[in-house]
């Protein structure tokens, strides 16, 4: 026999040892596992019987329950022989279904039709019937004619409700003792493998238990013991064991010395130690705490916490202690000012985040809360909020942060106006750009003096730390910023006032940004609506309201007009420069001064955007030479500078400017359009319903690119809504153009809604949060000159006609009731249709149209356009022009695509007037100079 094996056996038997723990271990758990199989067999006999008692009465009771509803048995109940028609049905389902008998009672109690090996239709039953004749069904186990057995009844109804009898079903107990039996091998087989294998592992775990104990008896590991025990109390690290009950069951003695623990700590209640609340928590929660610093007396204790029940062990908790009192101070002076990094790199991130002064305030104080400072407030000069630089001497400042305030608090409010006595600590250090740090204000008379009131009531808050920085750009104060400390955190010390002036003047330049923003948007802002119209001229073409809302991130370029034209027609204009700033709202400016030029050419819509094309072309083309010049020009020292002067001249051209132009008329309801690369118009009908029509849309102002304008005419009904807008009002970030035209599509599709209503309903649809663009809007209702007020005749080319349209247009006048302008309104037609014949071309016509004034006009197929001149004395003629300008207020000239237009516009007062004049002072007059 070789050692190895010998070695085996030595092994085996010294695991099945009775004097070894293992071996004591192991017949222990062989034992234990034949208790619990031989309980198991037990249980499951018991619990298998069980259960097919259970399911032979549901058995029972469902084919019962089937047989009393099946249909003909309540009719063959009341026949006149039940026994013929049952008995076949009942032996049937009973060989079907499993159960040992089957029958049919009638209501006395006899079987009518009954299938059983022992039974015939006759019989007696012992059920109950009362129960049965009330219509409850009976589950019972009782003894029959088979023996023990379980059964069931269910009453037999008519379909009037009436009990005429029953189905009763059984399976006798002999039979479910079978089924049982039958699984008993089963159960046996299963039982005795689990005892085997339960007893193979416990001899395996033995077996390793055997090495990891080396056979030791149980002095040996009552020695082992004591040699551990020796080794717990030597080392420099607490242990203890808490028991489930919250006892204290061990301690060695670094844990005695670290909690000063009494000699008979042991069996004791934690709670009962004399230990701190926090620590008695510790240690009796049952809770993981891993290095949870703790403060126990002049010493950080560093608590380790692990329940026991969790390892396999008894209910309780390990718990562990180490003195990191030293360790712990050296390791939170480099914690804070990793801290104080990590906050100067927040403070850089979150602070400037907008060009708001107000919200960068709000930033700073929500960077030092709770991380630096428990409250924390900002106080801004009145000029900085405006955007103006401060004045010197000014020292009221308003209060525009606060952070970590509660209701009670008794600092000055949020917007309050704060004022700093020259005298005091902080009145001076804010003149002289100077921080102060008061450790302690309860000794700081100077603080104090300030608002004595106001310091006590501070003081009873808790407050009793302040650190007052101020805020310094570009050698300029522009506020304070103050930083508090509650009751219950430490005060602020030296390190913490230069931390402060590093935050303070990170934000200060931040705020110092965005004072300088807002002093530049305020500008543009004020440019922008002083060259906007200040309100819409009367008119009687359109009913208009508008909208104009300046971007909040830079005032852009978006413009809007409302111009009267002759013959009561109306222009509306929108138009967008590209870019933002005051450059921006100046060149918004030329360009409207440029369309109401244009316009007072009375041109149309595609004219009047090619001459502002090409004007602005010109525009740019100066702008395009300088930066030339300058690029052609000498480097020297300079010439980066000058490379960017020439960008920044570049930028003052136009290039990028859109406008939309439309011009209604109220006599014909046709409004014509034509863009430059401007969105074309909604159009609201007065049913409601919203369209955008297709109008050709040329490229942006200013491009060259010499392509004609094209126009689109639309006819409106009385009553129609035409919107015009900019692509700010549809277009966002968030949004693109088809949602935003699908939202002003749903705002505007409101019948009966007026100008200034629909102007709301669309903002409120589509404004967003904050404006990256300007936006415009402009909201125009149509109306229609009444027929009656308009007369119209065609003049033929004969000289004798003049007389002829002079009484006619006299007489409409009559009609009107403008008798008193008839002399001033017959010459001028005379006049103008007298010019007609003589130098224009057919055909001829005459218009007059009554509104807010008296207007005539007189077109023909000509082009050629009369001047006004003073006539010589020798010249036969050239008198009758001067007198229509000395008759109407105003006159002039429009073309047509079929000739030209001569039109005067005498004003009404009170429905008629009589020129103040004698026409022989005007000719001689006329004559003497």
């Amino acid at each position: 026999m070789d050692s190895a094996t010998r070695g085996r056996r030595r092994g085996r038997s010294s695991v099945l040892s009775v004097r070894s723990v293992v071996g004591q271990m192991f017949l222990l758990q062989v034992a234990v596992v034949l208790l619990l199989a031989v309980a198991g067999v037990g249980l499951l006999v018991l619990t298998t019987q069980r259960e097919s008692v259970r399911e032979a009465g549901s058995r029972s009771l469902a084919v019962a329950e089937g047989f009393a509803s099946s249909p003909g048995v309540a009719e063959a109940l009341g026949s006149q022989h039940p026994t013929a028609t049952l008995q076949p049905r009942v032996q049937q389902a009973q060989q079907r279904s499993a159960v040992d008998f089957m029958g049919v009672l009638n209501r006395h109690g006899v079987y009518v039709a009954l299938s059983s090996i022992v039974g015939r239709p006759g019989l007696r039953t012992t059920t109950d019937m009362p129960d049965l004749l009330a219509g409850r069904t009976v589950t019972e186990q009782g003894v029959g004619s088979l023996g023990p057995q379980i059964r069931a009844f269910v009453p037999v109804r008519e379909p009037s409700g009436p009990v005429v009898g029953a189905v009763g079903a059984g399976v006798t107990l002999e039979h479910v003792s079978q089924r049982v039996t039958a699984r008993l091998p089963e159960v046996l087989g299963a039982t005795a493998g689990a005892v085997a294998v339960t007893t193979g592992g416990a001899a395996v775990l033995s077996r390793r238990l055997w090495r990891q104990t080396r056979g030791l008896g149980p002095a040996e590991i009552t020695r082992m013991y004591d040699h551990h025990n020796a080794v717990l109390h030597s080392v420099r690290e607490g242990v203890l064991i808490i028991g489930g009950d919250g006892r204290l069951l061990l301690a060695n003695d670094e844990a005695r010395r670290l909690l000063s623990l009494p000699a008979d700590a042991q069996r004791r209640p934690v709670s009962d130690l004399g230990l701190d609340p926090h620590m008695t928590e510790l240690l009796t929660s049952e809770q993981v705490v891993t290095d949870k610093v703790h403060l126990a007396g002049d010493r950080l204790l560093a608590v380790n916490v692990r329940p026991t029940a969790a390892h396999g062990g008894p209910a309780g908790a390990a718990v562990t202690l180490r003195d990191t009192t030293e360790l712990r101070a050296l390791a939170g002076t480099a914690e804070a000012a990793r801290d104080r990094l990590k906050l100067l790199y927040d403070a850089g991130t979150r602070i400037g985040s907008t060009l708001d002064v107000v919200r960068t305030t709000e930033e700073l104080t929500e960077v030092a809360v709770p991380r630096f400072a428990d409250v924390a407030t900002v106080e801004l000069l009145e000029p900085v909020l405006r955007g103006d630089e401060p004045s010197e001497g000014h020292t009221g400042m308003r209060r525009t942060a606060v952070s970590g305030l509660t209701e009670d608090s008794p600092l000055y409010p949020l917007g309050e106006l704060v004022g700093f006595a020259p005298t005091t600590p902080v009145g001076a250090g804010a003149a002289g750009g100077h921080a102060l740090l008061e450790a302690d204000l309860r000794t700081a008379a100077g603080w104090r003096a300030q608002d004595p009131e106001r310091a006590r009531r501070l003081l009873d808050h808790g407050m009793h730390s302040l650190i007052t920085v101020p805020l310094r750009a570009r050698g300029m104060v522009l506020g304070l910023a103050d930083f508090w400390r509650l009751r219950g955190t430490e005060p602020f010390v030296e390190e913490d006032l230069s931390f402060a002036e590093e935050l303070a003047a990170r934000a200060a330049v931040a705020i110092d940004n965005a004072r300088r923003y807002t002093r530049e948007h305020t500008m543009s802002v004020t440019l922008q609506r002083s060259l906007l119209p200040r309100g819409v001229p009367e008119q009687s073409a359109l009913e208009v309201a508008h909208r104009y809302l300046p971007s909040q991130s830079g005032v852009c370029g978006d413009w809007f007009d409302v111009i009267p034209l002759p013959g009561t027609r109306v222009a509306l204009v929108v138009g967008d420069v590209v870019g933002r700033g005051l450059h921006a709202s100046a060149t918004m400016g030329r360009l409207r001064t440029a369309v109401h030029n244009f316009s007072a050419l009375d041109l149309s819509p595609d004219e009047l955007l090619a001459h502002l094309d090409e004007l602005v072309a010109h525009l740019d083309q100066p702008a395009a030479d300088a930066d030339n010049g300058e690029a052609d020009g000498p480097a020297g020292a300079d010439g980066a500078n000058g490379a960017n002067g020439a960008n920044g001249d570049r930028a003052d051209g136009i290039t990028g400017a859109t406008c939309l132009y439309a011009v209604y008329d109220p006599v014909s309801g046709v409004c014509t359009v034509a863009s430059a690369g401007h969105p074309g118009p909604a159009l609201v009908g007065p049913d409601g319903t919203v369209a955008f029509p297709r109008t050709p849309v040329s490229p942006p102002l200013g491009l060259g690119s010499g392509h004609p304008f094209e126009t689109a005419a639309l006819e409106l009904a009385e009553g129609s809504r035409l919107a015009l807008f900019t692509d700010g009002l549809v277009v966002n970030r968030r949004r693109d153009l088809d949602t935003g035209l699908a939202l002003l599509r749903d705002a505007l599709a409101r019948p009966g809604l007026g100008p200034e209503q629909t102007c709301q309903a669309v903002l409120d649809a589509l404004l967003p949060k904050r404006r990256g663009d300007d936006i415009v809007l402009l909201v125009a209702r149509t109306r229609l000159t009444d027929p009656a007020r308009v007369a119209e005749w065609d003049v033929p080319s004969d000289p004798a006609a003049v007389s002829r349209v002079r009484s006619e247009a006299a007489r409409q006048l009559e009609a009107w009731g403008l008798h008193l302008t008839a002399f001033s309104t017959e010459l001028i037609v005379s006049e103008l249709v007298t010019n007609a014949i003589r130098y224009g071309t057919q055909p001829i016509r005459l218009r007059l149209l009554y509104d807010r004034s008296l207007i005539c006009e007189v077109a023909d197929g000509s082009s050629t356009s009369p001047h006004l001149r003073r006539a010589r004395l020798t010249d036969e003629g050239g008198r009758g022009l001067f007198l229509v300008a000395r008759f109407a207020q105003r006159w002039g000239t429009r073309y047509t695509s079929r000739g030209k237009v001569i039109w005067t516009e005498q004003v009404l007062h009170g429905g008629a007037a009589e020129p103040d004049m004698d026409l022989a002072d005007v000719f001689l007059d006329h004559w003497e100079a």
